[in-house]
């Protein structure tokens, strides 16, 4: 039965793995760059919430030097999905073609081959996953270094949260193709779905998914690098801000944060006030979400199986 499975299952999984060299082959190189550029610069001596102007143009000149391949690599949080779907793909086939009677008029029960069936794409998921984790938080070393894991591209492929997003991209395959049992069709329909909740999550979910934090400074002005930012914000990820200015005796405006205004006059103060996650918020971000779309896929793969055992002729 294993072996079976596994001659079924390998086209996809030699997909999956193909998908992962490609980005070793673009990966491994760049980051080889990328960490010998940090460290020829001496960035590492720059981690701090108020860098100095030389470090800032040490900043700046990283950032130009890598920033195509830094947007490159915030597109790659679409390869979860296209592993995901991929890997259904047998099952699903299997159903479409009609050659899971051929297996259920032998020894093996239906309760069995749709156990075997699903375990192996799902450890597959898992492994992929976990490779795409680690060669792309190796080759984001130098870039996390300076700006912290929160901000969405980082956020999306390091950490466990891949994981579940491949899961989900799965299971939904699963349920899907197990209804509709048009694999090409499915595939397309549940990689669109994968889609569209990535960018749902994404773009509202998620900042709730752990209750972000709210805070006031005052703000002051350095020897030579415009304003402070408070020690609280380093690496951390801004929801929302504004700065308020308040003239001695003349009462109280408001910034929205745009743009930072020049400091007050005599008698004056700017006060800022920010709603943000700190660094900090990364694992429970991660864990909340990671659990999110992972028991999405759970509820979704035991539907999977429970159509096909008991809706499937």
């Amino acid at each position: 039965m294993t072996w079976v499975t596994w001659r079924l299952q390998r086209t996809e999984t030699a997909i999956a793995a193909t998908l992962l060299v490609l980005l070793a082959l673009l990966l491994v190189p760049t980051g080889l760059s990328m960490a010998s550029t940090y460290h020829h610069d001496g960035l590492a001596a720059c981690l701090s919430a108020n860098p100095s102007n030389a470090c800032g143009e040490k900043f700046n000149a990283f950032q130009m030097r890598f920033d195509t391949l830094l947007n490159l690599t915030n597109w790659f949080t679409l390869i979860p999905g296209l592993i995901g779907v991929t890997l259904a793909a047998a099952f699903v086939l299997d159903l479409e073609q009609g050659t899971h009677r051929l297996a259920w008029t032998q020894s093996i029960s239906r309760r069995r081959w749709i156990a075997g069936k699903l375990a192996l794409p799902v450890l597959a998921a898992v492994v992929s996953a976990a490779v795409m984790i680690l060669l792309i938080t190796w080759w984001r070393q130098p870039y996390v270094q300076l700006n912290g894991r929160l901000d969405t591209g980082t956020y999306d492929s390091e950490g466990i949260v891949a994981i579940g997003y491949t899961l989900f991209a799965l299971g939904l395959a699963l349920a899907i193709g197990v209804v509709w049992r048009r694999a090409a069709a499915a595939l397309t329909i549940a990689f669109v779905g994968y889609v569209i909740a990535r960018i749902f999550v994404d773009s509202w979910l998620r900042d709730h998914l752990i209750s972000p934090l709210r805070a006031t400074w005052n703000i002051t002005q350095t020897s030579g690098n415009g304003l402070t930012q408070p020690a609280a914000l380093y690496h951390g990820f801004v929801l929302a801000e504004r700065i308020s200015i308040r003239r001695g005796g003349q009462g109280a405006g408001a910034f929205d944060g745009s743009g930072k205004p020049g400091l007050p006059g005599k008698g004056s103060s700017l006060t800022y006030h920010v709603v943000y996650h700190p660094a900090s918020h990364f694992w429970p971000m991660q864990l909340a979400e990671t659990a999110l779309f992972a028991g999405a896929a759970a509820v979704l793969i035991m539907f999977a199986a429970w159509w096909t055992h008991q809706r499937t002729v």
